[in-house]
């Protein structure tokens, strides 16, 4: 019974990978390709050198994410390195020769950088729904990250974005193109910030459970947050428990959620709306 749960697991995590890989190819190759848009990304780095050397995207994507998983292996984790090296190679695999039969978009210059930014969000927001990655500078970014925990996330992966798409303006001298790059950029993060975040700017979740500091550990493996373990006691049973207190965006939620199950099935989770939340990685006072 458990491996056919295994079995049904693992074929529904493929077609999760199928579906955000389709999605983000026909962003890349059949919208962005074309129009000689810069993209973010390991992939932004794999289209400049398509378009310099002819190495197809997705094969250039996985080459170059050979170094990085090696080197951000023991950072990341066994399970999460595994899960995000096989949606790599289905995304990679679906950009060079599922799409790549797909008409390609040769229209107006800022309704294909609206697609991109469309298409390759919500492929992304699938492949991160289902607590994976694409590779490539998630891993990077995750890796400095633990290095410099005082510094933002948000602010580190704004950072790798923004000097490839400008890398990729300057190579290719189009001013115009590195214009659309950087729209993309920030029309791809607000599409999968609406799916996966939804409209508000943050949440906070109490947990409690018997296993506080593993869950409070996973939480910072997984999103790279805080948390405050709080001791609590029962009212019925009179026996002692953790309260895990951590604030969070929808898309942190998401993963602590599923996280949260498969550390500790019986644990009780509350979630609560946060009209703001001040300190790092959130609004500043």
């Amino acid at each position: 019974m458990k491996r056919q749960w295994n079995l049904k697991k693992l074929l529904y995590d493929i077609s999760i990978d199928v579906a955000g890989g389709l999605l983000i190819g026909l962003g890349i190759y059949n919208f962005a390709e074309n129009a000689g848009f810069p993209l973010a990304g390991i992939s932004g780095i794999a289209l400049i050198l398509y378009r310099l050397f002819g190495l197809p995207i997705g094969w250039g994507t996985i080459l170059m994410n050979v170094p990085i998983a090696i080197f951000c292996f023991k950072t990341l984790g066994r399970e999460f390195f595994v899960r995000s090296v096989r949606s790599l190679v289905i995304s990679s695999l679906m950009l060079d020769y599922v799409v790549t039969l797909l008409p390609v978009y040769s229209g107006d210059r800022m309704l294909a950088a609206i697609c991109t930014g469309i298409f390759s969000g919500l492929g992304y927001a699938l492949i991160f729904m289902n607590n994976s990655s694409t590779g490539g500078m998630d891993f990077i970014s995750v890796a400095i990250r633990s290095k410099n925990p005082y510094v933002s996330l948000g602010k580190i992966i704004f950072v790798e974005d923004c000097a490839i798409v400008l890398l990729g303006g300057v190579i290719f001298k189009d001013v115009d193109a590195t214009i659309y790059g950087l729209i993309i950029t920030y029309l791809l993060t607000v599409v999968m910030d609406k799916i996966l975040y939804g409209i508000d700017s943050g949440k906070m979740t109490l947990i409690v459970t018997g296993h506080g500091q593993k869950v409070a550990e996973r939480i910072d493996q997984y999103v790279g947050r805080g948390s405050t373990i709080l001791k609590g006691r029962g009212s019925y049973t009179g026996g002692e428990k953790d309260v895990v207190m951590c604030a969070c965006n929808n898309k942190q939620m998401y993963v602590i959620r599923k996280m949260v199950r498969e550390v500790d099935p019986e644990a009780f989770t509350i979630i609560m709306e946060s009209n703001e939340v001040l300190g790092e990685g959130f609004l500043e006072e």
